[in-house]
């Protein structure tokens, strides 16, 4: 299974975004595919904020055009949105130990973890943070696709 990350999300969201139109169709690709695929719920969230945000973008997106947004990835049938499990504490534990996260990047490790949790054996991202983490398979789906 496919996990998108956040900067995808707002890449195939936001049309001022340069890798709008590669983010765009390689997300209608998966939404319109018959194989699964996921999203991390940290990652929704963390769209909505950054999609939202007065200084991030100028305009931002309005917060009603985003929740519409989020719904319409939510009707793909084959949406799998990954959350957390019994196993989510020493798995993330893990992840930060071995990568020695702080700060911020807890965040990455959290998506990983769900990632590996849910047996998503690749993650769409234009991130390269998510190289510090073991188990998963970080792909930049823009790369090449602009």
């Amino acid at each position: 299974m496919i996990a998108v990350d956040t900067n995808i999300l707002v890449y195939a969201h936001r049309e001022d975004s340069p890798f709008h139109d590669a983010a765009f169709r390689r997300m209608a690709e998966l939404a319109e595919g018959a194989a699964s695929w996921a999203v991390p719920w940290p990652c929704i969230h963390e769209f909505l904020a950054i999609a939202t945000h007065p200084r991030i973008y100028a305009p931002p997106t309005p917060l009603d055009r985003a929740l519409d947004q989020v719904d319409a990835w939510l009707e793909s049938p084959t949406l799998v949105l990954l959350t957390e499990s019994p196993s989510h504490w020493p798995t993330l534990r893990t992840l930060i130990e071995a990568g020695r996260v702080v700060g911020a990047r807890v965040h990455d490790a959290r998506v990983a973890a769900l990632c590996r949790q849910h047996g998503v054996r690749e993650l769409w991202s234009a991130d390269r943070d998510f190289g510090r983490f073991t188990g998963i398979s970080v792909v930049n789906p823009l790369v090449g696709d602009r």
